[in-house]
Parts: C-alpha cells; sequence; structure tokens
C-alpha cells in the first residue's frame, strides 16, 4: 500500500504547480504590451508610449467588470484619445483598415479604426466573438441644411444571440440600443467568425479582402 504521506506531499506539490502554471496564464494567453510597445516605437517613435500604457491600464484591469462596464470602458476610451482622420491624410491611401497598434501609434483613424480597435480590445477582455459584430452601415447625417448619406462603421455588442445589439460609435459617444439609432442602416456586419447581411443570424465566410488583410497583419502583431 503505498505510503499516505507520500501520496498527500504528491498531490500538494502538484496542486502548487497547478496554481503556479493557472497563475500565469494570463500573461501568457494576452497581449504581450512589451513587444507591442517595441512595434510601436520601431514604426512610430515614443511619442504615443504614453497612450499605449494608458490603454494596457484600461486592459488589465478591466479584465473582471461586467460586461457594461468593458464596453463603456473602451468605447470612451478610443472616442476620447483618437482623433477622427480620413485614410488618405493618415495612410495616403483612400481605403485602409488600420490594426489597434496603428491606431495607438497614429493617434487618428476614421470609423473603421475606432470600431476594430474596440472590437480587439472587448475580445482581449473576455467578451466573446459571438456577442460582437463590425457593422457597415449607412449613417444618415445633416449638413448645411441638408440630409445626407455617408458609409460608416460601427461595433454592435450582442447581450444575447437575440437581443437589440448595444452600438459603440465615434459618431455618437453614448452606448445607444440600435432600435434607437434611426440615423444607421444596416447593410453588413462581420466578425473573425463569419460575415451576415444586415444583423440577421445566417452567416457566410467572410470573404472581406480588406477584413482577411486586417486579420492577417493583426495576428502578426500578436492579436488574435
Amino acid at each position: 500500500m503505498p505510503d499516505r504521506t507520500a501520496v498527500s506531499r504528491l498531490l500538494i506539490a502538484a496542486a502548487t504547480l497547478l496554481c503556479l502554471w493557472l497563475s500565469g496564464l494570463p500573461t501568457a494567453l494576452g497581449w504581450d504590451f512589451e513587444r507591442l510597445q517595441q512595434l510601436l516605437t520601431s514604426r512610430f517613435g515614443q511619442n504615443q508610449v504614453g497612450l499605449l500604457r494608458e490603454w494596457q491600464k484600461i486592459v488589465s484591469e478591466g479584465h473582471k467588470q461586467p460586461e457594461q462596464d468593458k464596453l463603456k470602458r473602451v468605447n470612451d476610451f478610443f472616442n476620447r484619445h483618437i482623433a477622427f482622420d480620413d485614410d488618405m491624410s493618415v495612410w495616403g491611401q483612400s481605403d485602409y483598415w488600420a490594426t489597434p497598434i496603428e491606431v495607438i501609434g497614429q493617434g487618428r483613424g476614421d470609423c473603421e479604426d475606432y470600431s476594430i480597435a474596440k472590437y480587439y480590445s472587448l475580445l482581449e477582455l473576455g467578451i466573446p466573438i459571438n456577442k460582437l459584430r463590425l457593422v457597415y452601415v449607412k449613417a444618415t447625417q445633416s449638413s448645411q441644411g441638408t440630409t445626407v448619406q455617408i458609409a460608416h462603421m460601427v461595433l454592435a455588442y450582442y447581450p444575447t444571440p437575440t437581443a437589440d445589439p448595444i452600438i459603440l460609435d465615434n459618431l455618437n459617444p453614448n452606448l445607444v440600443p440600435a432600435s434607437k439609432r434611426a440615423d444607421l442602416l444596416p447593410i453588413f456586419s462581420f466578425n473573425g467568425a463569419g460575415l451576415w447581411m444586415g444583423t440577421g443570424n445566417t452567416s457566410s465566410k467572410s470573404n472581406l479582402s480588406r477584413w482577411q488583410d486586417l486579420l492577417a497583419r493583426a495576428r502578426a502583431e500578436g492579436f488574435q
């Protein structure tokens, strides 16, 4: 018969090793901010390191918060700290989808850049991918006494699969249910798992070339 004391010691040792391994999981599975800072400074210099650290604080402190609080903190962070600018001014291209580190590095971006950075931040904070969709919309705006529709992108959060989604937007800084945003007409929505027409529930494989290119560049930078 095995010595009970020896068995107990082995079990305690195994439990200790397991606890040590589990305690390292958040760092191992999360973003490597040291590497992100190296990428940032190599491409954009030192000017935006402070903003990167603020972003790191939002992410590191937000994991245990309720999902609604995560939405607000992430939405407010990017709306306050990233200046709106068009792709031609920022990148010299008519349409460029920036990775989160590129948005932080430039400190500027357009609607796609806000939405993508918020999307990755909320995924890192533990919100399941099936609750998040990037939504391409037509937004109605008033300009010089006339009403115009512009191409726009927002991030939608679904508390449940059939719920009225909450919209994260750089045009309207408030977290508002989609049903209260009569100014937005959804065209299609997508995430890393699929693509949907409008905000419906029938998905297909996303073949958006800019999205696939963005996903590849983001993975190369350490965003999963």
